[in-house]
Protein backbone atom coordinates (compact mmCIF):
# COMPACT_ATOMS: atom_id res chain seq x y z
CA UNK A 1 0.00 0.00 0.00
CA UNK A 2 1.33 3.42 -0.94
CA UNK A 3 2.17 5.73 1.95
CA UNK A 4 1.84 8.98 0.02
CA UNK A 5 -0.48 10.72 -0.35
CA UNK A 6 -2.07 9.61 2.92
CA UNK A 7 -5.71 8.68 3.36
CA UNK A 8 -7.53 11.60 4.98
CA UNK A 9 -9.08 9.17 7.50
CA UNK A 10 -5.60 8.04 8.66
CA UNK A 11 -4.64 11.50 9.87
CA UNK A 12 -4.93 12.01 13.63
CA UNK A 13 -5.30 15.24 15.53
CA UNK A 14 -3.49 17.55 15.31
CA UNK A 15 -3.77 16.99 11.58
CA UNK A 16 -0.73 19.11 10.64
CA UNK A 17 1.57 16.96 12.77
CA UNK A 18 0.10 13.71 11.46
CA UNK A 19 0.51 14.98 7.90
CA UNK A 20 4.15 15.89 8.57
CA UNK A 21 4.80 12.43 9.98
CA UNK A 22 3.15 10.80 6.96
CA UNK A 23 5.43 12.74 4.63
CA UNK A 24 8.49 11.66 6.64
CA UNK A 25 7.38 8.01 6.44
CA UNK A 26 7.03 8.35 2.68
CA UNK A 27 10.54 9.79 2.42
CA UNK A 28 11.99 7.04 4.63
CA UNK A 29 10.22 4.41 2.48
CA UNK A 30 11.64 5.87 -0.70
CA UNK A 31 8.28 6.86 -2.18
CA UNK A 32 9.44 10.47 -2.10
CA UNK A 33 13.11 11.19 -2.72
CA UNK A 34 15.46 14.11 -2.01
CA UNK A 35 14.94 16.66 -4.77
CA UNK A 36 11.31 15.72 -5.42
CA UNK A 37 8.90 18.61 -5.72
CA UNK A 38 5.95 18.54 -3.35
CA UNK A 39 2.38 19.67 -4.14
CA UNK A 40 1.52 23.26 -3.42
CA UNK A 41 -0.28 24.02 -0.16
CA UNK A 42 -3.53 24.58 -2.06
CA UNK A 43 -3.27 21.46 -4.22
CA UNK A 44 -2.50 19.15 -1.29
CA UNK A 45 -5.21 20.75 0.85
CA UNK A 46 -7.80 20.15 -1.93
CA UNK A 47 -6.59 16.57 -2.46
CA UNK A 48 -6.85 15.65 1.24
CA UNK A 49 -9.82 17.77 2.20
CA UNK A 50 -7.78 19.84 4.64
CA UNK A 51 -7.44 23.57 5.10
CA UNK A 52 -4.59 25.38 3.39
CA UNK A 53 -3.48 26.53 6.85
CA UNK A 54 -3.12 22.92 8.05
CA UNK A 55 -0.93 21.97 5.10
CA UNK A 56 1.05 25.16 5.51
CA UNK A 57 1.74 24.39 9.15
CA UNK A 58 2.88 20.84 8.31
CA UNK A 59 5.26 22.20 5.65
CA UNK A 60 6.50 24.83 8.11
CA UNK A 61 7.36 22.17 10.71
CA UNK A 62 9.26 20.10 8.15
CA UNK A 63 11.09 23.21 6.93
CA UNK A 64 12.24 23.93 10.48
CA UNK A 65 13.63 20.40 10.65
CA UNK A 66 15.51 20.93 7.34
CA UNK A 67 13.63 18.05 5.74
CA UNK A 68 12.02 20.22 3.04
CA UNK A 69 12.81 23.67 1.66
CA UNK A 70 10.84 26.24 -0.30
CA UNK A 71 12.39 27.99 -3.29
CA UNK A 72 10.86 31.24 -4.48
CA UNK A 73 9.20 30.80 -7.85
CA UNK A 74 9.89 27.05 -8.01
CA UNK A 75 8.01 25.38 -5.16
CA UNK A 76 8.79 23.16 -2.18
CA UNK A 77 11.33 20.35 -2.42
CA UNK A 78 12.53 17.46 -0.26
CA UNK A 79 15.96 18.25 1.15
CA UNK A 80 16.99 15.59 3.61
CA UNK A 81 15.51 12.67 5.53
CA UNK A 82 17.81 12.97 8.50
CA UNK A 83 18.43 15.73 11.00
CA UNK A 84 21.96 17.11 10.75
CA UNK A 85 23.58 16.36 14.11
CA UNK A 86 27.14 17.13 13.11
CA UNK A 87 27.01 20.33 15.15
CA UNK A 88 25.72 20.31 18.74
CA UNK A 89 23.58 23.40 18.28
CA UNK A 90 20.64 24.47 16.15
CA UNK A 91 20.79 27.46 13.84
CA UNK A 92 17.74 29.36 15.02
CA UNK A 93 16.17 32.42 13.46
CA UNK A 94 15.83 35.54 15.58
CA UNK A 95 12.04 35.19 15.71
CA UNK A 96 12.05 31.43 16.24
CA UNK A 97 10.03 30.65 19.42
CA UNK A 98 12.22 27.65 20.29
CA UNK A 99 13.67 27.20 23.79
CA UNK A 100 17.34 26.78 22.90
CA UNK A 101 19.10 24.24 25.12
CA UNK A 102 21.45 23.15 22.36
CA UNK A 103 24.37 25.58 22.74
CA UNK A 104 26.58 25.60 25.84
CA UNK A 105 26.30 29.16 27.13
CA UNK A 106 26.43 30.82 30.55
CA UNK A 107 23.41 32.46 32.15
CA UNK A 108 23.29 36.19 31.40
CA UNK A 109 21.28 39.14 32.68
CA UNK A 110 20.91 42.90 32.43
CA UNK A 111 23.72 43.15 34.96
CA UNK A 112 26.19 41.74 32.42
CA UNK A 113 25.23 44.40 29.89
CA UNK A 114 25.50 47.12 32.54
CA UNK A 115 28.95 45.98 33.69
CA UNK A 116 30.17 45.79 30.10
CA UNK A 117 28.85 49.25 29.23
CA UNK A 118 30.50 50.74 32.32
CA UNK A 119 33.80 49.01 31.51
CA UNK A 120 33.77 50.30 27.93
CA UNK A 121 33.08 53.82 29.20
CA UNK A 122 36.04 53.53 31.57
CA UNK A 123 38.24 52.21 28.75
CA UNK A 124 37.48 55.29 26.69
CA UNK A 125 38.84 57.55 29.44
CA UNK A 126 42.32 56.11 29.95
CA UNK A 127 43.41 53.54 27.40
CA UNK A 128 47.13 52.71 27.67
CA UNK A 129 48.98 53.67 24.45
CA UNK A 130 50.34 50.14 23.98
CA UNK A 131 46.82 48.74 23.83
CA UNK A 132 45.97 51.07 20.95
CA UNK A 133 49.20 51.40 19.03
CA UNK A 134 51.55 48.47 19.63
CA UNK A 135 52.00 45.55 17.24
CA UNK A 136 54.34 43.86 19.70
CA UNK A 137 52.54 41.24 21.81
CA UNK A 138 55.12 41.25 24.61
CA UNK A 139 54.84 45.02 25.00
CA UNK A 140 51.09 45.34 24.50
CA UNK A 141 50.09 42.42 26.71
CA UNK A 142 52.78 42.33 29.42
CA UNK A 143 50.45 43.62 32.15
CA UNK A 144 47.62 41.37 30.99
CA UNK A 145 49.89 38.36 31.34
CA UNK A 146 50.91 39.34 34.85
CA UNK A 147 47.35 40.02 36.04
CA UNK A 148 46.33 36.76 34.38
CA UNK A 149 48.43 34.84 36.88
CA UNK A 150 46.03 36.08 39.60
CA UNK A 151 43.06 34.56 37.77
CA UNK A 152 44.99 31.37 37.07
CA UNK A 153 45.63 30.96 40.80
CA UNK A 154 41.86 30.88 41.27
CA UNK A 155 41.83 28.11 38.69
CA UNK A 156 44.42 26.19 40.74
CA UNK A 157 47.48 27.08 38.65
CA UNK A 158 50.54 28.84 40.12
CA UNK A 159 52.11 29.97 36.85
CA UNK A 160 55.01 32.27 35.99
CA UNK A 161 53.94 35.20 33.80
CA UNK A 162 56.48 34.27 31.11
CA UNK A 163 54.78 30.86 30.72
CA UNK A 164 51.33 32.42 30.16
CA UNK A 165 50.14 33.26 26.65
CA UNK A 166 47.05 35.54 26.37
CA UNK A 167 44.76 34.26 23.60
CA UNK A 168 41.45 35.04 21.94
CA UNK A 169 39.67 32.43 24.03
CA UNK A 170 39.89 28.69 24.47
CA UNK A 171 39.61 27.73 20.80
CA UNK A 172 42.66 29.80 19.90
CA UNK A 173 44.61 28.43 22.87
CA UNK A 174 43.61 24.84 22.04
CA UNK A 175 44.79 25.21 18.45
CA UNK A 176 48.16 26.64 19.47
CA UNK A 177 48.62 23.94 22.12
CA UNK A 178 47.89 21.17 19.63
CA UNK A 179 50.21 22.62 17.00
CA UNK A 180 52.98 22.89 19.60
CA UNK A 181 52.58 19.50 21.25
CA UNK A 182 51.72 17.29 18.26
CA UNK A 183 53.16 17.01 14.78
CA UNK A 184 51.24 15.94 11.65
CA UNK A 185 50.70 12.19 11.60
CA UNK A 186 50.99 11.79 15.38
CA UNK A 187 48.23 10.43 17.60
CA UNK A 188 46.09 12.30 20.14
CA UNK A 189 43.83 10.34 22.49
CA UNK A 190 40.74 11.76 24.19
CA UNK A 191 37.40 10.76 25.72
CA UNK A 192 35.35 8.74 23.23
CA UNK A 193 32.65 11.35 23.82
CA UNK A 194 34.69 14.52 23.55
CA UNK A 195 35.04 18.06 22.25
CA UNK A 196 32.95 18.45 19.10
CA UNK A 197 35.61 20.44 17.18
CA UNK A 198 38.45 17.97 17.77
CA UNK A 199 37.78 15.64 14.80
CA UNK A 200 37.74 18.54 12.33
CA UNK A 201 40.70 20.35 13.88
CA UNK A 202 42.94 17.28 14.00
CA UNK A 203 41.99 16.46 10.42
CA UNK A 204 42.90 19.99 9.25
CA UNK A 205 46.22 19.78 11.11
CA UNK A 206 47.00 16.31 9.73
CA UNK A 207 46.91 14.62 13.15
CA UNK A 208 45.32 11.32 14.13
CA UNK A 209 42.62 11.16 16.82
CA UNK A 210 41.47 8.21 18.91
CA UNK A 211 38.79 7.80 21.57
CA UNK A 212 39.22 6.16 24.98
CA UNK A 213 36.49 4.57 27.12
CA UNK A 214 35.26 6.50 30.15
CA UNK A 215 33.64 5.73 33.48
CA UNK A 216 31.95 7.91 36.10
CA UNK A 217 35.13 10.02 36.46
CA UNK A 218 36.12 10.31 32.83
CA UNK A 219 38.97 8.61 30.98
CA UNK A 220 39.69 5.03 32.05
CA UNK A 221 43.37 5.05 33.13
CA UNK A 222 43.86 1.35 32.31
CA UNK A 223 42.66 1.97 28.76
CA UNK A 224 44.99 4.96 28.49
CA UNK A 225 47.94 2.90 29.75
CA UNK A 226 47.14 0.05 27.36
CA UNK A 227 46.92 2.44 24.42
CA UNK A 228 50.30 3.95 25.32
CA UNK A 229 51.86 0.49 25.51
CA UNK A 230 50.50 -0.63 22.14
CA UNK A 231 50.58 2.59 20.10
CA UNK A 232 52.79 5.62 19.66
CA UNK A 233 50.68 8.14 21.59
CA UNK A 234 51.87 11.74 21.51
CA UNK A 235 49.24 13.53 23.60
CA UNK A 236 46.14 13.10 25.74
CA UNK A 237 43.33 15.68 25.40
CA UNK A 238 41.14 15.85 28.49
CA UNK A 239 38.15 17.87 29.76
CA UNK A 240 38.19 16.98 33.48
CA UNK A 241 35.79 19.46 35.09
CA UNK A 242 32.32 18.50 33.96
CA UNK A 243 32.13 20.39 30.65
CA UNK A 244 32.64 17.15 28.73
CA UNK A 245 29.44 15.93 27.00
CA UNK A 246 28.72 13.21 29.58
CA UNK A 247 29.10 15.68 32.50
CA UNK A 248 31.85 13.70 34.25
CA UNK A 249 33.94 15.34 37.01
CA UNK A 250 37.36 13.75 37.44
CA UNK A 251 38.59 13.11 41.00
CA UNK A 252 42.08 13.93 42.25
CA UNK A 253 43.33 10.33 42.31
CA UNK A 254 42.24 9.82 38.70
CA UNK A 255 44.06 12.98 37.67
CA UNK A 256 47.21 11.88 39.47
CA UNK A 257 47.11 8.45 37.85
CA UNK A 258 46.69 9.86 34.35
CA UNK A 259 49.66 12.16 34.98
CA UNK A 260 51.74 9.21 36.23
CA UNK A 261 50.91 7.19 33.11
CA UNK A 262 51.75 10.16 30.91
CA UNK A 263 55.16 10.47 32.62
CA UNK A 264 55.92 6.77 32.19
CA UNK A 265 55.18 6.89 28.46
CA UNK A 266 56.37 10.49 27.87
CA UNK A 267 52.96 11.65 26.68
CA UNK A 268 51.97 15.33 26.72
CA UNK A 269 48.58 16.42 28.07
CA UNK A 270 46.21 19.05 26.66
CA UNK A 271 43.88 20.19 29.45
CA UNK A 272 40.72 22.05 28.44
CA UNK A 273 39.38 23.94 31.47
CA UNK A 274 37.01 26.30 29.67
CA UNK A 275 34.95 26.84 32.81
CA UNK A 276 37.92 27.91 34.92
CA UNK A 277 36.91 28.24 38.58
CA UNK A 278 33.21 27.73 37.80
CA UNK A 279 32.92 24.43 39.74
CA UNK A 280 33.63 25.11 43.46
CA UNK A 281 35.81 22.63 45.31
CA UNK A 282 36.99 20.81 42.21
CA UNK A 283 40.34 18.96 42.40
CA UNK A 284 43.50 20.71 41.20
CA UNK A 285 44.10 20.86 37.44
CA UNK A 286 46.35 18.26 35.87
CA UNK A 287 48.67 21.17 35.05
CA UNK A 288 49.25 21.68 38.79
CA UNK A 289 50.16 18.00 39.15
CA UNK A 290 52.42 17.70 36.10
CA UNK A 291 53.36 21.22 34.98
CA UNK A 292 56.29 19.93 32.91
CA UNK A 293 53.98 18.22 30.39
CA UNK A 294 50.50 19.80 30.58
CA UNK A 295 49.28 22.53 28.23
CA UNK A 296 46.46 24.15 30.19
CA UNK A 297 43.92 26.53 28.67
CA UNK A 298 40.98 28.43 30.09
CA UNK A 299 38.87 31.46 29.18
CA UNK A 300 36.04 33.77 30.18
CA UNK A 301 33.23 33.02 27.71
CA UNK A 302 31.78 30.10 29.70
CA UNK A 303 32.16 31.39 33.26
CA UNK A 304 31.61 35.15 32.78
CA UNK A 305 30.29 36.45 29.47
CA UNK A 306 30.01 35.01 25.91
CA UNK A 307 31.33 38.21 24.32
CA UNK A 308 34.47 38.27 26.48
CA UNK A 309 36.47 36.08 24.10
CA UNK A 310 39.76 36.09 25.95
CA UNK A 311 41.74 33.42 27.75
CA UNK A 312 45.10 32.03 28.75
CA UNK A 313 47.34 29.20 27.60
CA UNK A 314 49.76 28.00 30.28
CA UNK A 315 52.72 26.35 28.57
CA UNK A 316 55.31 23.90 29.93
CA UNK A 317 58.56 25.82 30.23
CA UNK A 318 60.46 23.95 27.52
CA UNK A 319 57.70 24.62 24.95
CA UNK A 320 57.15 28.35 25.54
CA UNK A 321 59.19 29.58 22.56
CA UNK A 322 57.53 27.12 20.16
CA UNK A 323 54.03 28.00 21.37
CA UNK A 324 54.66 31.74 21.09
CA UNK A 325 55.89 31.34 17.52
CA UNK A 326 52.88 29.26 16.52
CA UNK A 327 50.56 31.82 18.08
CA UNK A 328 52.30 34.57 16.11
CA UNK A 329 51.74 32.85 12.76
CA UNK A 330 48.12 31.90 13.46
CA UNK A 331 46.80 34.83 15.55
CA UNK A 332 49.71 37.25 15.97
CA UNK A 333 48.35 38.34 19.35
CA UNK A 334 45.20 38.41 21.45
CA UNK A 335 42.94 41.35 20.68
CA UNK A 336 44.35 44.02 22.94
CA UNK A 337 41.10 45.89 23.60
CA UNK A 338 39.30 42.74 24.78
CA UNK A 339 42.39 41.74 26.77
CA UNK A 340 42.34 45.14 28.46
CA UNK A 341 38.67 44.81 29.42
CA UNK A 342 39.17 41.30 30.82
CA UNK A 343 42.29 42.34 32.70
CA UNK A 344 40.54 45.27 34.34
CA UNK A 345 37.70 43.00 35.44
CA UNK A 346 40.20 40.61 37.03
CA UNK A 347 42.09 43.47 38.72
CA UNK A 348 39.03 45.29 40.11
CA UNK A 349 37.26 42.00 41.03
CA UNK A 350 34.34 42.48 38.65
CA UNK A 351 35.31 39.05 37.31
CA UNK A 352 34.87 37.56 40.77
CA UNK A 353 31.48 39.24 41.12
CA UNK A 354 30.31 37.81 37.78
CA UNK A 355 31.75 34.40 38.63
CA UNK A 356 29.87 34.25 41.93
CA UNK A 357 26.68 35.34 40.17
CA UNK A 358 27.15 32.64 37.52
CA UNK A 359 27.74 29.94 40.12
CA UNK A 360 24.56 30.93 41.96
CA UNK A 361 22.52 31.06 38.73
CA UNK A 362 23.75 27.65 37.57
CA UNK A 363 23.10 26.17 41.00
CA UNK A 364 19.45 27.22 40.64
CA UNK A 365 19.31 25.95 37.05
CA UNK A 366 20.60 22.55 38.16
CA UNK A 367 17.90 22.41 40.83
CA UNK A 368 15.28 23.10 38.16
CA UNK A 369 16.73 20.31 36.04
CA UNK A 370 16.81 17.87 38.96
CA UNK A 371 13.10 18.49 39.64
CA UNK A 372 12.03 18.23 36.01
CA UNK A 373 14.05 15.06 35.33
CA UNK A 374 13.33 13.35 38.66
CA UNK A 375 13.08 9.61 38.15
CA UNK A 376 14.93 9.71 34.81
CA UNK A 377 18.58 8.63 34.63
CA UNK A 378 20.73 11.67 33.92
CA UNK A 379 24.18 13.04 34.71
CA UNK A 380 25.10 16.53 35.89
CA UNK A 381 27.72 18.36 37.94
CA UNK A 382 26.63 20.81 40.67
CA UNK A 383 27.07 24.29 39.18
CA UNK A 384 27.56 22.59 35.81
CA UNK A 385 26.37 24.11 32.54
CA UNK A 386 24.50 21.12 31.13
CA UNK A 387 22.81 17.78 31.75
CA UNK A 388 23.48 14.53 29.90
CA UNK A 389 20.22 12.62 29.37
CA UNK A 390 20.55 9.01 28.17
CA UNK A 391 17.87 7.82 25.75
CA UNK A 392 16.56 4.38 26.56
CA UNK A 393 14.04 2.26 24.70
CA UNK A 394 13.08 2.75 21.04
CA UNK A 395 14.06 6.40 20.61
CA UNK A 396 16.76 7.13 18.04
CA UNK A 397 18.88 10.18 18.82
CA UNK A 398 18.12 12.00 15.60
CA UNK A 399 14.42 11.29 15.89
CA UNK A 400 14.31 12.49 19.49
CA UNK A 401 16.22 15.69 18.69
CA UNK A 402 13.90 16.37 15.77
CA UNK A 403 10.79 15.61 17.81
CA UNK A 404 11.94 17.81 20.69
CA UNK A 405 12.54 20.57 18.14
CA UNK A 406 9.06 19.91 16.77
CA UNK A 407 7.72 20.56 20.29
CA UNK A 408 9.73 23.76 20.68
CA UNK A 409 12.94 22.67 22.45
CA UNK A 410 16.39 22.45 20.85
CA UNK A 411 18.88 19.98 22.36
CA UNK A 412 22.19 18.52 21.15
CA UNK A 413 22.51 14.94 19.94
CA UNK A 414 25.21 12.76 21.48
CA UNK A 415 26.47 11.85 18.01
CA UNK A 416 27.87 15.39 17.67
CA UNK A 417 30.47 14.53 20.33
CA UNK A 418 31.40 10.99 19.27
CA UNK A 419 35.11 10.49 18.56
CA UNK A 420 35.62 7.92 15.82
CA UNK A 421 33.11 5.68 14.10
CA UNK A 422 32.46 3.26 16.96
CA UNK A 423 29.23 3.07 18.96
CA UNK A 424 28.50 5.86 21.41
CA UNK A 425 26.01 6.25 24.26
CA UNK A 426 22.57 7.19 22.99
CA UNK A 427 21.51 10.46 24.56
CA UNK A 428 21.26 14.23 24.37
CA UNK A 429 23.08 17.13 25.99
CA UNK A 430 20.75 19.72 27.50
CA UNK A 431 22.38 23.08 28.16
CA UNK A 432 21.04 25.08 31.09
CA UNK A 433 22.27 28.57 30.32
CA UNK A 434 20.44 30.26 27.48
CA UNK A 435 16.68 30.45 28.25
CA UNK A 436 15.33 32.32 31.23
CA UNK A 437 14.50 30.13 34.23
CA UNK A 438 10.80 29.83 33.40
CA UNK A 439 11.51 28.84 29.77
CA UNK A 440 14.13 26.36 30.93
CA UNK A 441 11.68 24.71 33.35
CA UNK A 442 9.05 24.51 30.60
CA UNK A 443 11.54 23.09 28.11
CA UNK A 444 12.78 20.48 30.56
CA UNK A 445 9.20 19.45 31.33
CA UNK A 446 8.66 18.89 27.59
CA UNK A 447 11.84 16.82 27.34
CA UNK A 448 10.89 14.74 30.39
CA UNK A 449 7.43 14.07 28.98
CA UNK A 450 8.83 13.00 25.62
CA UNK A 451 11.25 10.59 27.30
CA UNK A 452 8.56 9.10 29.54
CA UNK A 453 5.97 8.74 26.79
CA UNK A 454 6.21 5.71 24.55
CA UNK A 455 6.81 7.16 21.08
CA UNK A 456 4.53 6.32 18.22
CA UNK A 457 6.28 4.57 15.29
CA UNK A 458 6.01 7.73 13.18
CA UNK A 459 7.85 9.70 15.84
CA UNK A 460 10.86 7.41 15.54
CA UNK A 461 11.55 8.71 12.06
CA UNK A 462 10.55 12.36 12.46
Amino acid sequence: MAIWPPDRASLKRPAYRSLAQALVRAIEAGEIRPGDRLPTHRDLAFQLGLSVQTVGRAYEELTRLDIIAGEVGRGTFVRETRVDTRQPWHRLRANDPVIDCSMLTPVTSDMHAERTAAAITDLAQDLPPDVLFSFRPRAALARHRQVGTDWLRRCGIDAHAEDVLPTNGVTSAMTVAMMTAVSPGELILTEFMGHHTLPSLTRYLGMRLGGLPVDAEGIDPDAFDHACRTMAVKALYVIPNGLNPLARLMGRERRERLCDIARIHDVLILENDAGGPLIPGRPPPLAALAPERVFYFTGFTKCLLPGLRFGYLVIPETYVSSAVNRHLVTNWMATALIAELATRWVADQTALELLAWQQSALRRRNQIAARALAGLPHDAVPNGMHVWLPLEGPWREEAFVAHARHHGVAVAAGSAFAIGDGPHPKGVRISLGAPDAADLAHGLDIIARLVRDQPEPAMLTL
